[in-house]
């Protein structure tokens, strides 16, 4: 098996804008490591703009520093599955959203499709949690996700246990070893690392 730092991966990014500038970091990182990075982008990223950035500006930075163009549309991700072309999958942000709709089989955004594509071909799908109710409401779902066979859940842990006691986020600098464990089969731990 090839090694993580010659492996073709997805990277799928959705909503939870704080932390958008910490995901491009990590993608210049294993750009720079010899990864080969393929963008997908949900519709909310390519399209709101909020205080911490403009959509446009930021999908032009990853597809610039990726040096591919993102894929942007469900018709666009569903070849991911025929044509068996990633070596692994990550989802960083994850949102309790699209963790949601991950476990009830929803494929309604770009990144709900290539992950369901990517999946067929049992390879890892690898989650960067960031939810302010993955101990709530998003906490049954985030059990089943741990359990699901090719899925691994980058480690996590409480941000602010104070003023949001239900939020979790993930350590993102930890997805290259994520990954790397991955490829091996195996979930990286300790997979709750808390506070954050």
């Amino acid at each position: 098996m090839e090694t993580e730092k010659s492996c073709k991966i997805g990277f799928a990014i959705t909503g939870s804008f704080c932390t958008h500038e910490k995901i491009k970091e990590i993608i210049q990182d294993m750009v720079d490591d010899g990864m080969d990075i393929i963008p997908i982008f949900s519709e909310n990223v390519q399209t709101i703009d909020s205080r911490f950035g403009k959509a446009e500006v930021f999908t032009e930075q990853i597809e610039e520093m990726t040096g591919h163009m993102g894929i942007r549309s469900i018709q666009a991700a569903e070849p991911i599955g025929p044509n068996g072309n990633l070596d692994a999958m990550v989802i960083a942000p994850c949102t309790g959203n699209t963790m949601a709709k991950l476990c009830g089989g929803i494929t309604d955004t770009p990144v709900l499709m290539a992950a369901k594509a990517h999946l067929r071909n049992e390879r890892p799908l690898i989650l960067a949690v960031s939810t302010n109710d993955a101990l709530g409401i998003n906490f049954r779902n985030l059990g089943m996700l741990a359990n699901m066979k090719n899925i691994y859940l980058v480690p996590f842990g409480q941000d602010n246990y104070e003023k949001k006691p239900k939020s979790m986020i993930a350590h993102v600098e930890l997805i290259p070893d994520t990954i790397k464990e991955a490829l091996q089969g195996r979930q990286l731990q300790p997979m709750v690392r808390s506070p954050f």
